[in-house]
């Protein structure tokens, strides 16, 4: 239910806001709108503030909305009322007035992020945990533990890093775009600084998933290795394990982090059975050893190792907040970084450096909308906003139905002095449905491969 609630909310909030900016810029241009609709199909419900020419409704369907303005090309208009048709307007009112609906996504979406800058977020904090083997992280000298003080692109100057997710996204930045990272970083038992680099440059990321961090050999924060709550009659309770125990080595094998403890025992399975390995632990100030065999459990097409237990402690946390003035220009600038990374990967698609995959569908979204209103009111807001931005972008793509077909139209229409044709506008118009129903069939197909997989 509340991933239900979650989505249509998302889609009526995101919606409005973007008709809202088709109806808002219509009206400072002097053109009548005939109807406000939220939604396609049957009418549920419908208004007519007092005086207002404008019926506002909602429609049964929730996936679009429409402003419908008085047009000569879609029905007769009265000589007295044609100054008020969208098609007598001037090239620069009808070019502001389609642009305004993506613009005002956009506007949302900086709105949004500045909003949860003022009122404050718990991040975990830029501490690493033990880099994959073979990653990137792990040739660049990182061995889990480090604080990452300040980063940026290498050429650039370092800035503070406040929390693992301005690392996280600096990094995916550095990925999609091929650019070498350089991070400053406080080791976690010298507390000497240091400076390493990250050959991002050299990766072919095609996607951003969780390989592309599994690549880069930074995934998650640091945790202590610690044993949470111990399920009755698992392997954990088996071996002797209790809440509380900081696991120090398995076999011959160093613990430093939860991550890596998750991984050693995620992979400690061999064909079929899990392997037995002698656990050193620190209970409460107290050396131990304890035999311990996770128990092997099918995992789609895998076979993993589980002990029965929550491993990991809870991440450091640290509160990111800004002023005013700061909060509004990072939602400003996180919009356009945000923007031209979907660009990019749009980009990448096209050509085929990137998978088709990233493609998301309404179901998928609806997925992200619970989950991210289960974590909470600021995780909930980012979910918006990022959707807000994907949505703008989108539109303003030089595609024939959507928004930034229409400016293609007008951009024509400015060069040679002439709009163009009807018939050449049918044929774009055909052209670009057959398009955009080709990438919702992609994406419907991949959100049931993610929700079967």
């Amino acid at each position: 239910m509340l991933t239900l609630v979650a989505f249509l909310l998302a889609l009526g909030v995101l919606i409005a806001v973007h008709e809202y900016g088709h109806y808002r810029m219509a009206v400072v241009c002097g053109v009548k709108v005939l109807r406000f609709s939220i939604g396609f199909g049957k009418t549920l419900f419908s208004w007519r503030p007092g005086g207002s020419s404008t019926e506002f409704v909602i429609g049964a369907f929730p996936l679009g909305g429409y402003v419908k303005m008085l047009d000569e090309r879609e029905a007769p208009v009265t000589a007295e009322q044609r100054h008020l048709a969208f098609n007598t307007q001037p090239l620069r009112s009808r070019i502001a007035i389609v642009a305004a609906g993506p613009v005002a996504n956009l506007l949302l979406a900086v709105l949004l992020y500045a909003v949860v800058n003022w009122s404050g977020v718990q991040d975990p904090a830029a501490i690493l945990a033990k880099p994959a083997a073979d990653s990137i992280a792990q040739q660049a000298g990182l061995r889990g533990g480090e604080r990452v003080r300040r980063a940026g692109f290498e050429g650039e100057e370092l800035k503070n890093v406040k929390s693992f997710e301005a690392l996280r996204w600096l990094l995916t930045r550095g990925a999609l775009e091929r650019r070498d990272v350089r991070l400053d970083v406080v080791g976690p038992a010298s507390g000497t600084s240091s400076e390493v680099l990250l050959y991002l440059s050299a990766m072919n990321a095609g996607d951003a998933n969780a390989d592309l961090f599994r690549k880069i050999g930074i995934e998650g924060p640091f945790t202590r290795p610690l044993i949470g709550e111990v399920m009755v009659g698992a392997a954990a309770e088996r071996a002797g394990l209790r809440q509380g125990d900081m696991v120090e080595q398995v076999g011959s094998v160093a613990v430093v982090d939860g991550q890596q403890l998750r991984q050693l025992i995620r992979t400690s399975v061999g064909t079929k059975e899990a392997a037995t390995e002698i656990w050193k632990i620190d209970r409460a100030g107290t050396k131990m050893e304890l035999t311990v065999t996770p128990d092997a459990q099918q995992d789609g097409a895998l076979l993993i190792g589980k002990i029965g237990a929550y491993v990991g402690a809870m991440p450091e946390l640290v509160t990111v907040r800004y002023g005013a003035a700061d909060g509004l220009w990072r939602g400003v600038v996180r919009t356009w970084d945000v923007s031209i990374l979907t660009l990019r990967m749009m980009g990448k698609m096209l050509v085929g450096e990137a998978s088709l995959k990233n493609l998301s569908g309404p179901l998928t979204i609806a997925d992200y909308a619970g989950k991210s209103a289960s974590m909470g009111l600021t995780q909930y807001l980012l979910f918006l906003a990022l959707i807000s931005v994907s949505l703008g972008v989108l539109n303003l793509l030089p595609l024939p139905v959507l928004d930034g077909g229409y400016l293609m139209y007008y951009l024509w229409e400015g060069i040679r002095g002439k709009a163009v044709s009807d018939a050449w506008m049918e044929r774009l118009q055909r052209g670009g449905v057959a398009i955009l129903l080709v990438m919702m069939s992609i994406a419907l197909f991949n959100d049931i491969t993610r929700l079967f997989s």
